[in-house]
Formats: structure tokens, C-alpha cells, sequence
């Protein structure tokens, strides 16, 4: 099963392999290649060229939104284990970091919160190239329709000349149907190519980027709602959840200081073992060695003690309160 970060990115190279084999498959023994290279009107150079925009604008959109999306499946994960304040230490970036930056200033200052307006703001400039590349579809279709009209102009014209040599100038003749059958291609491929590719593919493209935007905001709201909403709703018991949080991971932090404090003095110990051996001789940069441990203990031993003084403050704090009530 795909998972729910690529989902969009799947679905565009499926439906942009499946175009490919379509038109190989319909259209690959027919002249179209021939005819736009030697169109008079040059609109289906328009068209084609417009495609060529919005498909490489939903290429980057899709890749965009596969990145917000998985960063979002690993911030749900970083949710699920440490909550808000576990989401505030992750590194982000994009639109899902503005959201939150929104959202912990908002939390800061103790606002009204909306998490799906605050979602939809944030994220609105993906669902307008969204829609801009429907405005391009729907772009492509009408200039096949001027196409059409150019197309049996240059039809009308060519029989009109065709008329008036008749009888007179075969050559003229013969020009006037040759440019008469040209607009009629003009005005038949023209329809075509506007209507396949404005209609049926870069349409397909922009409903798979409009569900990947919409797929990632529901993902970052479900993620707000069940994992953070105790954690952002202004209360006593938050306060307390995020007091807990802070004093679950300094407690790890001292976990792991300590044994990073038994590693060195066990170092330590090693080296003075080395350094007390009889007729072994200390060079100098063993001795520069032995001073930066020294000094890095002391570094260590001195950070150990400002974290157990700020975890009996917050304890203190914490049975102050109950003591309050």
C-alpha cells in the first residue's frame, strides 16, 4: 500500500504514464507533429506550449506537497510520543513551519484558536496554483475554439480564392483548396489538441494536486486535534501536561549526561593508569589530551548541576501548587 506522503506524487506519474501510452496508442500514426510544425496560425503552438506550463507547474506542486506531506507523517509520529512540545523542537520548514510558528504564537499569547482557518491561510497558496492550472485547462480549451475560427477562416478564405480562379488560373486553383484543407486542419487539430489537453490531462493534473492539498490539511488538522489539542487549549492542564513533557526529556538529557559522565571518567581512569606506569614517558600532546578531558569533565559535571537545580525548581513548583490548592 502507498503510504499516505507519496499518495499524491503516485498518482500523478500513473496518470501522466497513462497519457503517454494513450497518445501512442491513438495518435502515434497520425500527423499531428507534422502539422503543428507547419501550422499557419501557430495556435497549437500556443496550446502546446501552455500544456508544457502547467504540466511542469503540477510536477513541482506534487513534489512540493510530497514533501509537506511526509513531514507531516513525521510530525504526527513526533506527536504521538512528546505532544506539542515534541512538535516545537522538531526541525520544519516550508508551510507546514509557518503553520506552526502561527500556532505557537498564537498559543503564546493566549488566543482564539482555529486550527482549520489557521490550516486554510496557511496553506492557501497551494490550493490557488491548484486552481490556476484549472484556469490554464480551461485557457487551452478556448484557444482550440479560436483555433476552430481561425481554421474555417482560412477555410473560407482558400474557396473564395478557389472561386474566383475557377476556370481562369488553375494554379490559383490549386492554391486556393490547399490553403481551404489547411484551415480545415487548423480548425479540426486545433479543437483537438485544445480539448485532450486542456480538458481531459491538465485537468486530471490539477484535481490530483487540489486532493493533495486537501489530503495534507486534513492530515495536519487530524494531528493538531488528537495529539495537541490538550496541549493547546489555554488551561491549567496544559500547563501542567507541558511541565511534565519538559521534565520527561530533562530527564533524559541527565540520563544520557550521566552516562557520558561515567564514559569519561572511566576514561579518565584508563588514562591515568597509562600516565602512572614506570618508565613510560608523557609526551606533550598526551598532556594537552588529559586537560581537555579535565576541562570537559568539569564542563559536564557543571551542566549535570544546573539541570537537577532547574528539576527541583520545577518539582517545587509543582508541589507549591498543590499545596496552593
Amino acid at each position: 500500500m502507498v503510504q499516505r506522503g507519496y499518495r499524491a506524487l503516485v498518482l500523478w506519474v500513473v496518470w501522466a504514464a497513462a497519457a503517454i501510452v494513450i497518445y501512442l496508442g491513438l495518435y502515434q500514426d497520425t500527423e499531428v507533429l507534422t502539422f503543428v510544425q507547419h501550422d499557419p496560425s501557430r495556435i497549437t503552438w500556443a496550446i502546446i506550449g501552455l500544456f508544457a506550463l502547467g504540466v511542469t507547474t503540477s510536477f513541482i506542486l506534487t513534489i512540493l506537497l510530497t514533501l509537506e506531506s511526509i513531514k507531516v507523517d513525521e510530525l504526527e509520529n513526533v506527536a504521538k510520543r512528546d505532544g506539542w512540545l515534541g512538535i516545537e523542537q522538531t526541525e520544519k520548514k516550508g508551510c507546514v513551519a509557518e503553520f506552526f510558528n502561527s500556532l505557537r504564537t498564537i498559543v503564546n499569547n493566549n488566543g482564539e484558536l482555529n486550527i482549520e482557518a489557521l490550516v486554510d491561510v496557511e496553506f492557501s497558496i497551494y490550493q490557488r496554483i491548484a486552481h490556476a492550472l484549472e484556469i490554464i485547462g480551461n485557457l487551452l480549451i478556448t484557444l482550440g475554439l479560436i483555433g476552430t475560427v481561425a481554421g474555417l477562416t482560412l477555410t473560407l478564405t482558400g474557396l473564395t480564392s478557389s472561386l474566383d480562379a475557377l476556370g481562369e488560373d488553375q494554379a490559383q486553383l490549386l492554391a486556393g483548396l490547399r490553403g481551404a484543407m489547411g484551415g480545415m486542419g487548423t480548425a479540426f487539430y486545433t479543437t483537438l489538441l485544445g480539448a485532450v489537453l486542456g480538458g481531459v490531462l491538465l485537468r486530471i493534473f490539477a484535481h490530483i494536486d487540489e486532493n493533495g492539498v486537501e489530503s495534507l490539511e486534513d492530515a495536519l488538522t487530524r494531528t493538531c486535534l488528537v495529539y495537541c489539542s490538550s496541549d493547546l487549549k489555554p488551561s491549567l492542564e496544559r500547563d501542567l501536561h507541558l511541565i511534565n513533557a519538559e521534565i520527561s526529556i530533562m530527564s533524559r538529557n541527565i540520563a544520557n549526561l550521566q552516562k557520558l559522565l561515567t564514559d569519561t571518567r572511566g576514561a579518565m581512569r584508563e588514562f591515568a593508569t597509562e600516565v602512572k606506569q614506570p618508565g613510560q614517558d608523557i609526551e606533550l600532546d598526551q598532556l594537552r589530551e588529559m586537560v581537555r578531558l579535565r576541562e570537559a569533565h568539569v564542563k559536564t559535571l557543571a551542566l549535570e548541576i544546573k539541570l537537577r537545580q532547574a528539576e527541583r525548581g520545577v518539582m517545587g513548583y509543582l508541589f507549591g501548587d498543590k499545596h496552593k490548592k
